[in-house]
């Protein structure tokens, strides 16, 4: 067990069975759903190994002039939280094998809110990025809030599409104005599968 998967098991136990409503009556609170709904197997689709070809947008002059660089990588994923969810990890390097990025995700369908809760790690960076998602038209769409290395704030807009057995295609848009303007493609990511299970 992760220590995030820990972490989450102990915010849960934390919970009261009863809560002291006001003037000190005790209520029950509504016992939870144990078995997940049908939902929580959206994020299948990225269950496995992954080989992966990143391409962030050409943005210095010489990626303008030569192009984006070409990163490779891998993306594993496995069923987690008894059913309710995932959790994946996306490894690039650079053309040399150096690490670039290491992200961990612990995904978990919220059925109250009929939508996905996701608590993202920038593994080298130390940095938590929380994500909401929603399956619709075949595609997976994220939403999330996060700040750029340079220290300015932006709103990203993400989405798992062309998805297939053997391969899926990943897009991320930002904005750094809440969501006025869009700087699209700021990095797409192909996926061909390697295998039908990862090793964690």
């Amino acid at each position: 067990m992760t220590a995030r998967s820990i972490i989450v098991l102990l915010a849960l136990v934390a919970v009261p069975a009863t809560i002291t409503a006001q003037h000190g009556a005790r209520v029950r609170a509504a016992a939870p759903a144990l078995a997940p709904p049908a939902e929580a197997s959206q994020f299948n689709f990225l269950i496995g190994q992954w080989e992966v070809v990143a391409r962030p947008q050409a943005t210095g002059l010489a990626a303008k002039i030569h192009g984006a660089p070409r990163i490779l990588g891998t993306w594993k994923a496995w069923r987690g939280l008894d059913g309710w969810g995932i959790e994946d990890e996306l490894r690039l390097v650079d053309g040399s094998g150096n690490p670039l990025s290491l992200s961990h995700a612990v995904r978990v369908f919220d059925a109250a809110g009929r939508r996905w809760s996701s608590s993202l790690l920038d593994v080298y960076r130390g940095r938590f990025t929380a994500a909401t998602a929603e399956w619709r038209d075949g595609e997976m769409h994220l939403t999330s809030r996060g700040t750029d290395p340079e220290g300015k704030a932006y709103q990203s807009r993400t989405r798992f599409h062309d998805i297939t057995p053997n391969g899926f295609k990943y897009q991320q848009d930002r904005s750094l104005d809440g969501g006025r303007t869009w700087n699209e493609a700021v990095l797409k990511i192909e996926a061909k599968r390697v295998a039908a299970v990862a090793p964690r």
